[in-house]
């Protein structure tokens, strides 16, 4: 059994070791959530995000978003902020931080917010990334959200977004 662990380690750390986080790389990713284990989570939650982002330096990059939101009882919300992750040790792991301009039936709301996840490759560029995330509202504590989202990122290479002359 402990023959089998290991191979299943050293198999997954190379799977990875192709996960470069590197400058210059360009990153667009699209994310959706609703299982929430906030005080809203009895009501049907959904929410769906875009996101890009740029590596400036290796293992940091910037990113910018754009959402929607849906909760029962309550009008819908559109969501647009600015944000960053930070790669751990070129494995995947991640931690980010988040600023949320949220608007939602005329009222407005600023959320910072903190996040971790995990980008899975499935192939050189395309991740599957299960993130952790908790965003604080502003204006009433309770509207605060914690919660599980779903993603899939595509991490653009330098020489794949080139023009060619």
């Amino acid at each position: 059994m402990k023959k089998l662990f290991v191979l299943l380690v050293v198999f997954a750390s190379t799977l990875t070791a192709n996960a470069q986080f590197e400058k210059g790389k360009a990153y667009l990713g699209a994310s959706l959530s609703g299982f929430d284990i906030s005080s809203q989570a009895k009501k049907f939650h959904f929410e769906a995000n875009v996101k890009a982002g740029y590596l400036f330096m290796d293992n940091l990059m910037a990113t910018a978003q754009v959402g929607y939101e849906h909760l029962d009882d309550t009008p819908d919300a559109f969501t647009l902020g600015v944000g960053g992750r930070y790669y751990i040790i070129q494995n995947g792991l991640y931690l980010g931080a988040s600023l949320k301009f949220h608007r939602s039936g005329g009222v407005s709301d600023f959320r910072p917010g903190v996040q971790v996840g995990y980008a899975f490759f499935i192939t050189r560029t395309v991740t599957i990334e299960p993130e952790l995330y908790f965003d604080i509202s502003t204006k009433k504590f309770e509207n605060s959200a914690f919660g599980l989202g779903i993603g899939v990122g595509v991490y653009l290479f330098k020489d794949q977004y080139k023009l060619s002359k």
